[in-house]
């Protein structure tokens, strides 16, 4: 897979697809192409692609990311080890009969070690929404998060204090059994949870009686989270090891907070540049004024030239937004829209005819150049 193609085109779906579309196009692809039923070369690279593709568009959160950024930035932000991280492939490949082939399939071929459910916390989403000068500035926000923890009575072992937590003799501490099965590609050895300990890989005499022995409590927890300046509508910041926690010394996940950005009430952002229509009257256009528009760092002088037409844009330097991956600010562009009075005084009025009689010909021959 020298060049990676987009995820939604890889599985043959559309990127409105729902997640069992998603799900039955995966189940035929890799029906096709896994390497204990597909001989041919390109059948082993064919199924990494498609389970790939199938890891991120089944998870809402990679989803909506890759959506957002696009496929080249998405497989830049994200290491191998995260696009397969917490996706449910065991549900699938067990009703196909495939068992844990795919850890084979996958271990030592260049997917970081491979995949592997391990004694690993679930990563957590939180929706931030922060203001248009929070987001120009940067901000620390704390928030509360309910997640689990380890149970502060027992350490996390799930016993009772004073009591002893033994190795499980079925699994003997491993957590895991193995069993032997039989189907119509062989014989296959499926890994599964030790039935015994529930996979822990140890039992405890008496639980504790705060966890109920499971070595785990709901708390709610406040975090800081540090918003960097020039942070767009949609990014994603990801805190390591504040998601889920699990016993038996397993990582914690990943807190992931998406951040929003309220619409302001002055400003259009696009970009790193902010956008805004400054009202002038028909002498300020005509005869050029300096005026007063507003920018996120408070009030700025703009000159606007003499002769601005209705629309012309002024383009202000370094008062957008600051540019997140780089140095500077973006530009305030202000659009020009020019007033025109709904009602004239009588003196005005004379005014305005005067000056009609003084364009005459002049202005007619002008207008007619205009073309849509």
């Amino acid at each position: 897979m020298a060049q990676k193609r987009d995820y939604y085109e890889v599985l043959g779906v559309q990127k409105n697809a729902s997640k069992d579309q998603i799900k039955d196009s995966y189940r035929k692809l890799a029906l096709q192409y896994h390497p204990d039923r597909n001989k041919e070369s390109g059948a082993e690279d064919k199924f990494k692609e498609i389970s790939e593709a199938y890891a991120v568009l089944s998870d809402d959160q990679k989803r909506v990311q890759y959506d957002n950024i696009g496929h080249a930035s998405f497989n830049q932000q994200y290491s191998r080890e995260d696009i397969f991280r917490g996706a449910d492939f065991d549900s699938i490949f067990r009703d196909m009969g495939f068992g844990d082939l795919f850890r084979t399939i996958f271990g030592g071929s260049g997917f970081g070690g491979g995949y592997e459910r391990s004694n690993r916390g679930d990563d957590i989403g939180y929706n931030l929404e922060i203001t248009l000068e929070e987001a120009a500035s940067g901000v620390e926000k704390e928030i509360q998060i309910p997640r689990t923890e380890k149970c502060d009575i027992c350490g996390g072992s799930g016993a009772k204090p004073g009591t002893k937590v033994v190795v499980c003799s079925k699994c003997h501490g491993a957590g895991k059994v193995q069993n032997m099965r039989q189907s119509g590609f062989g014989m296959f050895v499926q890994v599964v949870a030790c039935p015994q300990c529930r996979g822990k890989g140890k039992l405890v005499e008496a639980p504790c009686s705060d966890c109920s022995g499971s070595g785990l409590v709901h708390k709610k927890r406040k975090i800081t989270v540090k918003v960097p300046m020039g942070i767009d509508d949609g990014s994603q910041l990801r805190l390591r090891g504040e998601g889920e926690m699990v016993i038996s010394g397993g990582e914690p996940g990943d807190l992931y907070v998406i951040v929003h950005v309220s619409p302001h009430q002055l400003f259009v952002r696009d970009g790193d540049d902010l956008y805004r229509v400054e009202m002038i009257t028909f002498p300020q256009a005509a005869l050029g004024a300096d005026i007063s528009v507003p920018t996120l760092d408070g009030p700025a002088v703009v000159k606007i030239p003499s002769g601005t037409q209705h629309g012309e844009v002024v383009r202000v330097k370094g008062q957008g937004m600051p540019k997140m991956r780089g140095y500077g600010k973006g530009d305030l562009i202000v659009r020009i829209g020019i007033v025109i009075p709904e009602k004239l005084t009588t003196q005005q009025r004379i005014l305005i005819e005067q000056l009609a009689k003084e364009f005459g010909s002049e202005f007619s021959a002008k207008k007619s150049k205009f073309h849509f």
